[in-house]
């Protein structure tokens, strides 16, 4: 599979990039591969937001490029691992004057280089990449920045997922999804584990809650209805805590949500999707094409 892209949003943010996954020898080997550039204008909401505390924002302009490579090979039941690398040339500033006493970007991270070497762990059972009845997938990967392969800062981010699939009856599916993240050591501020990205959990602005570690679980039924149509439900809960020992009941993010979809290809079921998420601080629509996990 080989693509271009290109994107715009109306804040200002622009970027374009390639990517590839290949698969060789009777899926014995994969390799992905992707580069790109462009800008991007966000708010940052600080590190360890309270859900229960206003939001307090400074808009960040960021840019840069970045390229990314892996290869991984199938070592037996449905098992691959292999090395990654990734290296990103980034600039940020405040857009705008910096509140007194508020956030300010360190100097190391004004002009900056990351790069990292790390490793990939998963195990796919699904019985469909795009649109999944039964199985299950185990995703986890960890990349390390250090200063001897040309990064700025040293740090280390761990992510680990679990997706299962459960058909119900003919018509119906039980999807459920579980995700932890660790950011750790001289971590910069735009890789800190970012609540709400990555359809966990719909209902949450991206980047809004942050911190060094992150969990989020969430459950969905899809149901199929007549002709293209379909509708889901889903509700989940997470958080963020600077430590794994300091999360709380009262600050744990809860989101609960619907959805319609559309079959835009029969053959392989791949769906045009419109799903509304409500969290505790607001609520999301997000419009795509696949499923959310």
């Amino acid at each position: 599979v080989v693509g271009l892209a290109g994107a715009f949003t109306s804040n200002g943010s622009r970027g374009g990039g390639g990517a590839a996954r290949l698969y060789f020898d009777e899926n014995r080997y994969q390799t992905t591969i992707a580069f790109g550039k462009g800008r991007i204008n966000y708010d940052f909401f600080g590190i360890g937001r309270l859900p229960n505390r206003p939001a307090v924002s400074v808009p960040i302009h960021q840019e840069g490029r970045f390229f990314f490579g892996e290869f991984m090979r199938n070592v037996g039941k449905k098992i691959f691992i292999g090395p990654r690398y990734q290296h990103r040339r980034l600039s940020a500033r405040i857009d705008g004057e910096a509140t007194e006493g508020g956030f300010e970007i360190p100097d190391i991270d004004v002009q900056s280089t990351t790069a990292a070497l790390g490793v990939h762990i998963q195990r796919d059972s699904r019985d469909s990449t795009f649109y999944p009845t039964k199985g299950s997938l185990f995703d986890a990967t960890g990349d390390f920045f250090d200063q001897s392969i040309g990064s700025r800062r040293q740090y280390q981010h761990y992510k680990v997922t679990f997706n299962n699939y459960r058909t119900l009856n003919e018509k119906t599916i039980l999807a459920a999804r579980a995700m932890i993240c660790s950011a750790n050591q001289n971590v910069p501020f735009y890789d800190l584990c970012l609540y709400g990205t990555g359809n966990d959990l719909r209902g949450y602005t991206g980047g809004e809650f942050q911190n060094r570690r992150m969990f989020a679980t969430q459950a969905e039924i899809r149901r199929l209805l007549k002709g293209r149509f379909g509708m889901v439900a889903f509700g989940g809960i997470g958080g963020i805590a600077r430590r794994w020992n300091e999360f709380r009941l009262d600050q744990l993010l809860p989101a609960a949500g619907v959805g319609v979809r559309f079959t835009l290809e029969k053959q392989n079921h791949i769906n045009y999707r419109v799903d509304w998420g409500v969290g505790r601080a607001g609520h999301t629509l997000i419009i795509g094409v696949g499923e959310a996990f």
